[in-house]
């Protein structure tokens, strides 16, 4: 007889407080998804100093984040004009542009998670692929191939989509592994090998892929080393009524107006990553982003007992990523600096598809969201 499992982390229920219940339960309220809270204002003390001190050094970097973020505001503007609300999902987009970090939405159909690509694509104002991934599709119509010429029998090299700076992957899994496989050199090497050449991509190259987590039929699990190589997984939301009635205004038409402007270059990409790369991140706050990474592996040394629901923890990708993410999240707000709360906002996107539950979790209806939550909510912050 089939057992039945009730789901303690049921939305607005906490898990009820039994007489004798051990204090390794798990506790749903407790380990339930966090609200983000935005970044703390800067605090004079670490960006204000004499000459020659630390705190002078974080003013040099906050000066060259200033002088490097100008477009950041415009690029937002000219997203807002065809993208209604999703200020989230745009915020993880420039992060991963200026952090050089692939991204893969996932969400149902119709919340404009394509649409917000290629305006993206349109607003930097690169070179810009789309890929409908399909189950017949071949690696070769993704990196592709060398053709044979028959007259002075040698081959020639024909360049696939892949070469470019966006590369937008609609519906990654919907292919094939043979044809995800295509990806992993290109994602991880910013390179091709065809035949015994190898070449190099344009940059910037970024992988911005899309999957529905609702039809399973036609479709096919991403491998686990592709999954790893993106920096984030974003979750796509439905928009509030607000939203919902400004959608309603400017698209129910037969044309609507999708056009925006180029206001971001490839040099300012490349200008705001190397600020990025300076961005001050704090000794305590890296032992941080460290001890989140080892906690999703083996939570019991960190004071967090979650009766065994994690399966594989996060690889080393993800304590880069966490870090890379929290510089450029810094960038985006105008700062030289890292705070833990930037590290907390950006822990789910980045842990999330790095984090396999057991199957005692998957029984139970907790996913790696509830993992990560109950991991933030018992380490303690700096």
């Amino acid at each position: 007889m089939k057992q039945n499992f009730k789901n303690p982390l049921a939305a607005g229920q906490a898990a009820p407080v039994q007489p004798g219940r051990a204090d390794s339960d798990f506790d749903a309220a407790k380990y339930s998804p966090a609200p983000v809270r935005p970044a703390p204002i800067a605090n004079e003390r670490w960006t204000q100093g004499p000459a020659g001190t630390p705190n002078a050094g974080i003013q040099a970097i906050n000066d060259a984040v200033c002088s490097t973020s100008g477009w950041v505001q415009p690029l937002r503007q000219q997203m807002a004009r065809v993208i209604v609300g999703q200020e989230q999902l745009i915020d993880r987009l420039m992060v991963g542009l200026i952090s050089n970090g692939h991204i893969l939405l996932e969400g149902v159909p119709g919340l404009a998670k394509t649409l917000a690509l290629k305006t993206l694509a349109s607003a930097v104002g690169l070179q810009f692929q789309r890929l409908q991934f399909t189950p017949d599709m071949l690696p070769a119509d993704i990196v592709g191939t060398m053709i044979y010429n028959p007259r002075d029998g040698s081959f020639s090299t024909k360049h696939g989509p892949v070469f470019s700076n966006l590369i937008l992957a609609d519906e990654i899994n919907r292919a094939p592994a043979k044809v995800q496989s295509a990806l992993l050199e290109a994602m991880q090497e910013r390179q091709v090998t065809l035949g015994d050449e190898t070449y190099r991509l344009p940059d910037p190259f970024l992988v911005l892929a899309t999957q529905n987590p609702l039809e399973q039929e036609g479709t096919y699990p991403l491998p686990e080393a592709q999954v790893d190589r993106f920096m984030m997984k974003v979750i796509v939301g439905y928009p509030n009524r607000m939203e919902e009635r400004a959608i309603l205004d400017a698209m129910a038409v037969t044309e609507p107006s999708l056009g925006v402007q180029s206001v971001v270059s490839a040099e300012d990409i490349t200008n705001a990553r190397r600020v990025v790369s300076g961005i001050y991140i704090d000794n305590k706050v890296k032992d941080y982003i460290v001890d989140l990474v080892l906690a999703t592996r083996d939570p019991k040394p960190y004071g967090v007992d979650l009766n065994g629901w994690v399966q594989c923890g996060a690889s080393p990708r993800a304590t880069i990523s966490l870090a890379l993410a929290a510089r450029a999240q810094a960038f985006l707000q105008g700062r030289g600096y890292v705070t833990p709360q930037d590290v907390k906002d950006l822990a789910y996107d980045v842990l999330r598809h790095r984090i396999a539950v057991s199957y005692e979790a998957e029984a139970e209806d907790i996913n790696s969201e509830n993992i990560v939550a109950g991991i933030l909510e018992g380490l303690p912050v700096p």
